[in-house]
């Protein structure tokens, strides 16, 4: 009977007792310097800076843990977060079922779709269509550029661990054509009209997706912190103010 009573209290103990909390804590973000305008290091104060950067922030303080951003690349964000090198990704990162298999993800943020771009020089491309049998490039692991290797119509698809050099090189002659996010692109041409590159306007994406914050595996905790404080922005009209700042 002791026994009994003592796993018994046991039990009531692990039932009462709450969960781990991230107050005042340092919570790791994970973002990329590439992703102009969602994340990316302000070249005027070297600190991180983007809608995505923004948008943590006000989560993280209404929360109560400071923000503690970590660069890389965007093929490394997932296995940091898997490993805990990180806890949250903030980054222009669509909500796809495959990942979905490895990571939860928040309240959806933003949509888009991907952009195709050419040299400013070129007016051979109008469409995808004039691409057959061309090198053409996208970001490393993204949805993009399993949609281009599912067509089977490229001569090859690039990848790239950033979308600066995708520019470069179509810019360059070196690859034909290059996809990447839509308001990255538009948002880097309208900031320099000496870049060397345009969008095709009639194109129409493959792909519109969803983008979100997104937690390890298993860490409810977090993820509701992050979905209330995501709801309690949008109700106040500050999700539309932040995105609004960098032009989405």
């Amino acid at each position: 009977m002791l026994l009994r009573a003592m796993a018994l209290a046991a039990l009531s103990l692990s039932v009462v007792v709450p969960p781990a909390s991230y107050a005042d804590e340092a919570v790791k973000i994970g973002i990329t310097m590439t992703g102009i305008p969602f994340t990316f290091v302000d070249p005027a104060t070297s600190e991180p800076a983007g809608a995505m950067v923004d948008l943590a922030k006000a989560i993280a303080l209404i929360n109560g843990f400071q923000p503690q951003f970590e660069i890389s690349p965007f093929p490394a964000l997932i296995p940091a977060l898997t490993t805990g090198r990180i806890k949250i990704i903030s980054a222009s990162m669509y909500i796809t079922d495959k990942r979905r298999e490895v990571i939860n993800f928040s309240a959806p943020v933003y949509s888009y779709g991907e952009a195709l771009f050419v040299s400013s020089a070129d007016k051979s491309v109008n469409t995808i269509e004039d691409l057959k049998g061309a090198t053409v490039g996208a970001p490393v692991g993204s949805t993009m550029a399993d949609d281009l290797l599912a067509r089977h119509t490229f001569g090859e698809v690039k990848q790239y661990d950033s979308i600066s050099d995708i520019i470069r090189d179509v810019r360059l002659g070196r690859i034909k054509a290059g996809f990447a996010d839509m308001p990255i692109i538009a948002y880097q041409i309208s900031q320099n009209g000496n870049l060397g590159i345009r969008m095709i306007d009639d194109y129409r994406p493959m792909h519109v997706g969803d983008i979100a914050l997104a937690v390890a595996k298993g860490d409810e905790q977090l993820l509701k912190k992050i979905d209330d404080a995501l709801r309690d922005l949008k109700s106040q009209g500050r999700i539309t103010q932040i995105l609004a700042r960098y032009g989405l």
